[in-house]
């Protein structure tokens, strides 16, 4: 059975915290803002404390507001300059090329902004499939349900798979339902759910699986 590799997008596999993330935080805050007639300190709070419990702020939003989430994600994710915000990475395509086996991504991410980073990265065209919030069904990661869904649509075991993430949550639910998983962070401290930690994507092919 040949491995499959699923990356996370961003975080993982290109820096979203330097340029993207904080556009997308400020636009969700002033979504919030307008949606639910907040202010600026609470409608922050509020989209930090559905991040904190969900590990999406949409989620608390379906949840708790009824939130259109077609409409939450398009609003969200506009980004009009993003090929200057996509920073490139050197030797990336070279290194997933030379992974063997299938390779996709999943991502909390509309489909349209992952399809068009993965364009500005030119790396499309390397993965069989991109696995978007809204292929879960909105059961974003960390939901086990969103990786239930992944792995009925591929017609996987979660022991073929290798989990690829920055976020902690994530790879707790990888493990736990079988999947090796690696960390791309700069953090030392190593929970014991993570088989690997890298500081890199690229340092992908020193370690031996």
């Amino acid at each position: 059975m040949s491995r499959i590799w699923i990356f996370d997008l961003d975080d993982t596999l290109h820096n979203a915290s330097a340029h993207i993330f904080p556009v997308m935080n400020r636009s969700m805050t002033q979504y919030i803002m307008n949606e639910l007639a907040m202010n600026e300190p609470d409608a922050h709070a509020l989209r930090q404390h559905y991040w904190r419990i969900y590990g999406a702020t949409l989620k608390g939003l379906m949840r708790h507001h009824g939130t259109d989430p077609h409409h939450f994600l398009h609003e969200t994710h506009r980004l009009a300059n993003l090929p200057d915000m996509v920073i490139q990475t050197r030797r990336l395509k070279h290194m997933l090329k030379s992974l063997s086996g299938r390779k996709l991504v999943f991502t909390n991410a509309p489909r349209s902004y992952a399809m068009r980073v993965l364009e500005l990265l030119g790396i499309a065209d390397l993965f069989e499939l991109v696995f978007s919030v809204e292929s879960t069904q909105f059961h974003a990661k960390p939901s086990a349900r969103g990786f239930q869904r992944l792995l009925q649509t591929i017609n996987a075991q979660a022991s073929d798979c290798i989990m690829l993430e920055d976020s902690l949550p994530a790879l707790m639910t990888a493990k736990r339902l079988g999947m090796r998983t690696i960390w791309v962070s700069k953090q030392l401290n190593k929970p014991n759910f993570v088989d690997y930690r890298l500081t890199s994507v690229l340092a992908l092919t020193h370690i031996k699986l």
